[in-house]
This record gives C-alpha cells, structure tokens and sequence, in this order.
C-alpha cells in the first residue's frame, strides 16, 4: 500500500506545478526568470501555507517546495517543525490498522480488499479533476507512481469510473491512454474517454470485434451492450467503428460474422433513438442507386412500411437485375416485411400482397456474386419456391379462425417451414398468437398446433433456438391466474416438455440455465418432471459445463429425493455417482 494512495482527499494542496506537454529551452529560461522576479516574502509565505497542510511532508512535490521556501531565504527550523506538527501519519496508521487486523486472524487478501475499497470510494467522493491535471512534474514528465498503479487491477477500474464522470479530464484521458498501450484496452470498451482518443478507440474496437469473432454468440450477447455504449457515443465514433466492420465484412473470410456485427451494432443504435440510417445507406451504396434509396430511408426511418414505397423497391427488382440485393437486406427491413405478412393484425391490400412478398422472398434466396471485370452475377434458382412457400403460409394464417382450420393443412405448414424466412414469419404468427390474454383459456388441445409448429421450426432451424426459447419461457413466466390450479401446472409441464424438445435439438445449455434460475420459485413437481425427463435423455460423456449447471440441481434433495431408491439404481444417483467420479473426485 503507497502513502500516496492513502492521502485525504478533503485537504487541499494548491499551488502545485501544473503540467507543461511542451517546453523549449527558452520557456524554462523564462520560468526561471520569473521565480527569480519573484517577492521572496510572497514565495515564503506560499510555502509556509502548504508545509501547515496536514501531512504534506507525504506530498509527492515536497522537495521542490522546499526548495524554493530555503531559495526565497525561508529559515529550516520553521519548515522543520512545521512538517512535523503536522504530520499526522494517515498513511502509517492505515497500514498499523491493516497489520493488526491480519494479526488477528482477518486473510490478508480481506483486508487489502476493504483497504482499496474505501479508499476508492474516498477517491470517487473527493476527486477534483483540477487537482488531477495538476499532479505531472514541473518538469512535464508522468508521476513515478501511475505505471505501477495501472497495473493493479483495482485501481484501473477506479480510472475508467472517474473517466466516465469526468471525460475532460486530461490526467484521467492521459492514464486511459496508458492502460490502453499497456495493453488492458480489452477492459475499457465502457469507457466513454475512449472515444476521443483515436488511437485508444482503434485498439479498442479491434479488441472488441476479435473477441466477438472468437467468442461466437455466447459473446455477443455478453459484450455487446457495452460495445454499443462505446461506438454510438458519438456520430464521429459510429460512422468510424461502422466503416471498418463494413470494409471488414466484404472480405471472403469472416465476411459473414462482420456483416452480422454490424447489423446488431445498427439494431442497438435504433433501439437508442439514433438516426444512423442514412450511414447504413451510405454504407451499402445505395445512393448509387437514388430512387431505390429514398424509398428504402423512407420507410427505415419511419420504421413503418409504406405501399407507394414499397410498389417503388418492387418495380426496381422486378424489373432486369436490378440493385445489390444488399440493399434490402437490411434487418429492420426485413423484420418490416416479416411483421406485415405474419402479423394477425396486420392489413395489405390484395394490390400489394404480392409486391411484399416478392421483396421478401427476393431479399432471403437471391444469391449475388461479383466477377472480375463482369459485374455482378445473380443466381434466382430459390426465388420462386420461397415465394410459393410465403404465398402459401400468408394465406393460410391470415385467413386462420380455429386450430381445426389449419389441421388439414399441417403437411403444408411443415413443407413450408423448412424455408428459413418462413419459419421466422410462422414463429412471429405464433408468438403474437399465443401472447393474446385469453389463448390458453380458449384453448382445449393439451398441446396447441401453435406449439406444435414451434417445435417444427425447432427440429429444422437451430439458429431460431433462442428466439423459440425466449417465446416459451415468456408462456412459462406468466402467471395465467385465470385458470385453474391444476390446468395451469399442466400447462407449464406442456412447455416444459417444449423446452426439453429443444434440448434434445441442440439447445443445451440455455434450457438447463433457464431452470436452473428459476427452480426457488417454481412449483417443485414442474422441476421434478423435467429433471425425470432430461435423464431419460441424456447419457455420458457429459461436458464440465453442462455437469457444473446441473449437478448441483440433481443434488438438491428438495427435487430429487422422492426420485430415488434404496439400491442406487436409479436414474438421480447414477448421474450423481457418475459425476463424482469423472467430475468432482477424478481418478
């Protein structure tokens, strides 16, 4: 622990040399010129005020003001006892405090713990960025102590809160630079002061996107939110941050995940409020193309599909090749055109219908490729079955009073299903569906067909896992206080069995994390059917991960303990016992 961090911060020390970046030799002349100029009684008593401070002997500047108190003539005796009256040992009686506590027993590692913790709390509280920029030397280099102090974890979080609240601050713009070129910069994508910095942003940004390529989806969904916050600090920083990802994304390798990056990244900044789709124009060079761009920003813009614009989109695509079909494969776009075709609600006149259909299916099977000196090549071989798909499931669902109306058709809706775009829409249908307050009330299958095409989609499509796992477990959440006791537990076992459906297809993880959280307020006998049925379904080899999530849920007698018998034979104690041998006491 340094006597510097554990300085009060309520005292004041003024008069501190400030911090020059750039001096010449003829600016140090003039600098000493001036002290010489000085009033020796003045620079006297200046001195005499700071060595009165409490503790200012600990004072990193304390040899240069000494200095210029004995240069003005000032008497040693009374900076001698000026220091030692005041020198009330903070920092040495923190670190006795600290001795005693271990001494009595208190892990080292504790005490350090609660030591950094109030002081960084006093720093937070105290901290005065005029002060801050004053620390550097007079003689313009960085105090010898901050290289060291960024190397402690604590204290480099303590920089990037300061640096939030205080974003002008040079020392704090400064020690943010310092962790970035010390190569921590994976730690400050939260930090708002990077984001003036060039050169800390570029590191960073690069940081960002290669542990989103490495991490996959898992994360992407943990870092995003914070990525977000950094690159749409600004228009400067999200144009920037933009441009790199696109140019990034039209390489062959990797191309794919980049593009996906930035159409998250746009998502995050619409649902902030942002106006950056003229930047997501521009970026795909649609003001190339005027007409087809002022339709498209129209209707991105308003985030609501218009029939004049979109009659405008289909007569440029039907019409010859037509622009990049990048250009309307844009996801807010397409979630547009999905929401208008499966959306019970929603009314296209029969003149259109068809035009957002054509678009749709255009911008989800049409491939394009680039040759060398002969332009683009677009291959059209999925257009037309993709359009009969969605033709066939709109007017299916759209025209849907009961489920017994779309039983005779469940062959159609399965065939259709495997088209990506129409399991998207069927999956809208759904959740818009089931989400209507008296559904289940009204319902009498004990699985609806609703859920029944979920599980479809499931089985073909494993990249809408997530969104099907997030549409049963809003069903799971909800209270149905309307209904009966036992029609409700019946209920939520049906979702249950979907979730343990989407398990068996891949979805492992999510499903048994989802449990996992949710068994203190969940009925016992909902747990117990989904701990019966998922070990009839699974067998070794198990990975850490999965055995680490479920363990300790099997363990837990409260849920287990009625599923077990006196031999050990069955299917509870056998995982346990399998789990303690390869898992927790490995041979």
């Amino acid at each position: 622990m340094t006597d510097a961090a554990s300085r009060d911060y309520d005292d004041e020390y003024p008069g501190s040399p400030p911090y020059h970046e750039d001096r010449d030799d003829d600016n140090e002349e003039e600098m000493a010129d001036e002290e010489e100029e000085e009033d020796p009684e003045i620079v006297q008593k200046e001195c005499l005020e700071l060595f009165s401070q409490r503790d200012f002997i600990m004072e990193s500047n304390i040899l240069n003001v000494l200095k210029r108190y004995l240069q003005a003539g000032g008497a040693p005796s009374t900076v001698v006892e000026l220091l030692s009256e005041n020198f009330t040992a903070i920092a040495g009686m923190v670190n006795v405090t600290a001795n005693w506590l271990i001494q009595t027993g208190v892990p080292q590692s504790t005490v350090t713990n609660l030591v950094e913790q109030h002081m960084t709390e006093m720093v937070v509280k105290h901290f005065d960025p005029k002060k801050a920029d004053s620390i550097f030397n007079s003689d313009g280099n960085m105090p010898e102590w901050l290289p060291e102090m960024i190397q402690q974890p604590t204290w480099r979080v303590l920089f990037y809160k300061l640096a939030e609240q205080y974003p002008d601050c040079l020392f704090l713009n400064f020690t943010i630079k310092m962790i970035s070129d010390a190569g921590f910069q994976g730690e400050i994508t939260s930090v708002s002061t990077a984001c003036h910095q060039i050169e800390v942003f570029s590191r960073v940004l690069k940081t960002s996107v290669a542990t989103f390529l490495e991490g996959g989806e898992e994360s992407l969904e943990k870092h995003l939110p914070e990525f977000t916050k950094m690159v749409c600090h600004g228009e400067h920083t999200y144009l920037y941050g933009q441009l790199l990802m696109h140019v990034a994304s039209e390489e062959s390798r990797g191309g794919a995940n980049m593009r996906r990056l930035c159409q998250e990244l746009h998502k995050a900044a619409m649902s902030k409020g942002l106006e950056v789709t003229p930047i997501t124009v521009a970026l795909i060079h649609a003001n190339e193309y005027p007409r087809a761009c002022q339709a498209l920003s129209s209707m991105l813009s308003r985030r609501a599909l218009n029939p004049a614009d979109v009659t405008v989109l289909h007569k440029i695509y039907s019409e010859g090749d037509g622009p990049p079909v990048a250009l309307i494969r844009v996801p807010e776009f397409l979630e547009l055109l999905i929401d208008a075709l499966y959306n019970p609600s929603s009314k296209i006149g029969p003149e259109h219908k068809s035009k957002y259909i054509y678009l749709l299916a255009y911008s989800v099977s049409v491939v394009e490729t680039l040759r060398r000196g002969k332009g683009r090549r677009l291959n059209k071989e999925e257009l037309k079955t993709t359009t009969q798909a969605i033709e066939k499931t709109h007017s299916l669902l759209a025209n849907y009073k009961s489920s017994s109306d779309l039983i005779a058709e469940v062959a159609t809706l399965f065939t259709s299903i495997k088209f990506p775009v129409v399991a998207m829409g069927i999956l809208h249908w759904v959740d818009l569906t089931v989400s209507e307050p008296n559904f289940f009330k009204l319902n009498t299958d004990h699985t609806p067909l609703h859920l029944v095409l979920v599980d479809e989609v499931v089985s073909n499509h494993p990249l809408l896992h997530q969104r099907a796992l997030d549409l049963l477990i809003r069903l799971f959440e909800d209270s149905y206080n309307d209904l009966d006791v036992l029609v409700r537990l019946e209920l939520k076992k049906m979702l249950l069995d979907r979730m343990l459906h989407l398990l068996h297809k891949g979805c492992v993880i999510p499903v048994v994390s989802f449990i996992t959280k949710c068994v203190d307020n969940t009925d016992m006998s909902l747990v117990r059917h989904f701990v019966t049925e998922l070990l009839d379904m699974i067998a070794p080899p198990y990975t850490v991960e999965f055995v680490q999530l479920l363990l300790p849920l099997i363990e837990n007698k409260a849920v287990t303990d009625t599923l077990r018998t006196s031999d050990g034979k069955d299917p509870v104690s056998e995982f346990i016992s399998h789990c303690q041998v390869n898992f927790v006491n490995p041979t």
